[in-house]
Parts: C-alpha cells; sequence; structure tokens
C-alpha cells in the first residue's frame, strides 16, 4: 500500500524513492508487525479472557503444566493480524506470491482456529481427528501450488528441479514429485511448528529464527546478481516474500513478549499452523527447500520424535521417549521449562548459522 501510494510521488519527492527497495520496506513491515503486537497484545489477552477462551492441558503430561490450564490460547490471531496488515502496508499489491503467501496464512491460520474451538468445545487438548486436519492441510498446499503453476506456467519447468547444497547443478527429478514434495513441506512444516509449540515461547522464539532465514533466502531469489552471484534460482518478485518473512519476525517478537515464560497466551493451533505453512510455502517458493531443512531443525526433530514414539508403541509396545513431542521428554528428565526453552533456542541459532552458510556452498 505504501509502495503503491507514495513510490509514484518520488518525481516530485525524490526521498520517496526509498519504497522501490525491498529492504527498506522489510525493516519496516518486521518494525511495523511489532509495533501492532505490543500495542494490541494485552487487549487481545483481556478479550480472550472475556470470551473464556482458555487452553485445555494434558491429563498425562508434566505436572507443572496443570497449572496452564485456562491461560487463554488462540493468540495466533495476534501473529495473524500482525503479519497481515504490516504486509498489505509494506508489500507491493501487484506481485503474485504475496497473495500467495498471505492466502496460506489465511488457510492454515483459519484451520488452526477451526481445531481451537474444536478443543475449547471438547474441553480437552484434542480437536479436529488427525486425518481431517491433514487432510485440509495437504488440501491448503496442493491449492498454493496450484495457483503458483496457474498464475506462472513457466513454473513448472522449474518443478523439475531441486536445488542442494554442495551440489553446483540442480538435482533432476520427475516433476509430479517435485510438486508433491512441495506439497509435503508446507503441510509437514505446519505440522512441525504445532508439535513444537507445548512450553513458552517455544515455537514463537525459534519462529522468529526461522523467520529471518528466510527474510534472507526471499531476498537472494529476488535479487538477480546476488542470486547470479550465489548460483540459486533467480525469480522475479520473490523478493515481496522478504516482506512478509520480515512481518513474520517482527510479530512473533511482539507475540513472544506476552508468550514468554510464564506465558500470559499462547499461540494455539492458530498461530503454529499458519507459521509452520508459511514458511514451508517460502522455502518451496524460493527453490530452497535445503534450507528450511537445517533452519526448521528443532520443528523437525520435534516432529520425527512423535512419529518415532507412535511407530515404536504401535509395533513393540515400549516408548523410546519418556514422552513426545521431545521437548516434554527433557522436563520428565528434570529440566525445568526455560531451560529445555533456552536450550532449544541455543541450537535454533546454531542452526541458522550453519542454514546461511550453506548459501554459498555449490
Amino acid at each position: 500500500m505504501v509502495y503503491e501510494w507514495l513510490y509514484p510521488l518520488h518525481d516530485i519527492i525524490h526521498a520517496f524513492n526509498v519504497f522501490r527497495y525491498v529492504t527498506f520496506r522489510a525493516v519496516y513491515a518486521a518494525i511495523f508487525a511489532l509495533a501492532i503486537s505490543f500495542l494490541l497484545g494485552k487487549w487481545t489477552i483481556a478479550k480472550l479472557k472475556e470470551l473464556k477462551v482458555g487452553q485445555p492441558v494434558r491429563q498425562d503430561g508434566p505436572q507443572t503444566h496443570l497449572k496452564k490450564q485456562g491461560t487463554p490460547t488462540m493468540g495466533g490471531v495476534l501473529i495473524l493480524f500482525a503479519v497481515i496488515a504490516s504486509s498489505l502496508v509494506w508489500a507491493r499489491w501487484d506481485n503474485r506470491y504475496l497473495w500467495m503467501l498471505l492466502a496460506t496464512a489465511v488457510w492454515f491460520g483459519g484451520l488452526g482456529a477451526w481445531d481451537d474451538f474444536a478443543k475449547l468445545k471438547a474441553r480437552r487438548s484434542d480437536g479436529l481427528s488427525a486425518r481431517s486436519k491433514l487432510a485440509l492441510q495437504f488440501l491448503g498446499a496442493g491449492l498454493v501450488m496450484a495457483i503458483y503453476f496457474q498464475t506462472n506456467p513457466a513454473g513448472f519447468a522449474h518443478a523439475s528441479e531441486l536445488n542442494l547444497p554442495f551440489v553446483r547443478q540442480p538435482l533432476p527429478l520427475p516433476a509430479w514429485f517435485h510438486v508433491a514434495l512441495s506439497i509435503l513441506v508446507i503441510a509437514g512444516m505446519s505440522n512441525a511448528v504445532n508439535l513444537t509449540d507445548g512450553l513458552d515461547g517455544l515455537a514463537a522464539g525459534t519462529s522468529a529464527l526461522v523467520s529471518l532465514v528466510m527474510v534472507i533466502a526471499a531476498y537472494l531469489a529476488g535479487h538477480y546478481k546476488l542470486a547470479e552471484y550465489l548460483r540459486i534460482p533467480f525469480l522475479p518478485g520473490m523478493g515481496e516474500g522478504a516482506v512478509v518473512m520480515a512481518a513474520v519476525f517482527g510479530a512473533c517478537l511482539g507475540f513472544l513478549w506476552f508468550n514468554a515464560y510464564p506465558a500470559a497466551v499462547f499461540m494455539g493451533d492458530t498461530g503454529s499452523l499458519a507459521l509452520g505453512a508459511l514458511f514451508g510455502a517460502v522455502a518451496v517458493l524460493a527453490e530452497q527447500e535445503h534450507l528450511l531443512a537445517i533452519v526448521g531443525g528443532i520443528f523437525i526433530i520435534e516432529m520425527l520424535s512423535v512419529m518415532i514414539q507412535v511407530t515404536s508403541y504401535k509395533l513393540r509396545g515400549k516408548r523410546v521417549f519418556k514422552m513426545a513431542p521431545l521437548h516434554h521428554h527433557f522436563e520428565l528428565h528434570g529440566w525445568d521449562e526455560p531451560k529445555v526453552i533456552v536450550r532449544f533456542w541455543i541450537v535454533a541459532i546454531v542452526l541458522v548459522l550453519l542454514s546461511l552458510s550453506t548459501l554459498k556452498l555449490r
């Protein structure tokens, strides 16, 4: 919106020329989203309390979590509002990537809200059935890819290539397989962030770190000279994805102010499903899936711990971990909740550095 309104006036007021730069608009998208989260945080929490939107807590989990029963949930509406509002203000409206990412946020955020309402209605920690939720996640991811190919027919040619670190030339893949992989990345990361959202500030803090790498990935993909230098695919317009991811960064930081231990509000599935899907969508659209596989390592490990636990119990009747997801295992192992959170953040920071190092490894 700012670009459409003010940049055309740059011939009259030269200072307005700054609005054509993605970097400038991305910085202010982050600040704007952060400000929205700060300004509306207390009001949102009060409103959720008024509506009695309290978090159900698993009775078989760590007993220290029982005191969290009734803490306002669905705080993800604050994150979503901040991201969407900031993106609409600072991104270019003539950019197809902007609308694909916002559609992703709305679809998965709406699904998360439905799941949160189902939990509240049933007054338990389980909402929609896993099968129903997964089907809708795959449907949403499939729609994102369908829109991508519909708006850019040439994009399907790229669907037969997978970019990897240490490999100069893209890895050829059957187009149908890469499309299926892209859908899996979006839906899978949505679930992964959802499973990580079990401790105060864990998902929000980790998401802020991941979003920084996604800002860089989107910006580089949309910058011809940098993309050529780093030997990554140049995708005209993808730079606007950096503006959206910067808004995610600011929104997560602002939300973390209220979600930090002891949390005054939880993001719920409304926030976690949307954040994960956004990360997956940016990685897929920027053709940098391997970056997300590294920087999103915390999310992936949390998801794998659940898969391993369920599989082991079904096949052997034994559990590998004291409890899954993995953060609960460490809690039951004797770590205090704040210690688990900070140590997971430290690992996430290391993964940020490792992921960025791969950009030049071709």
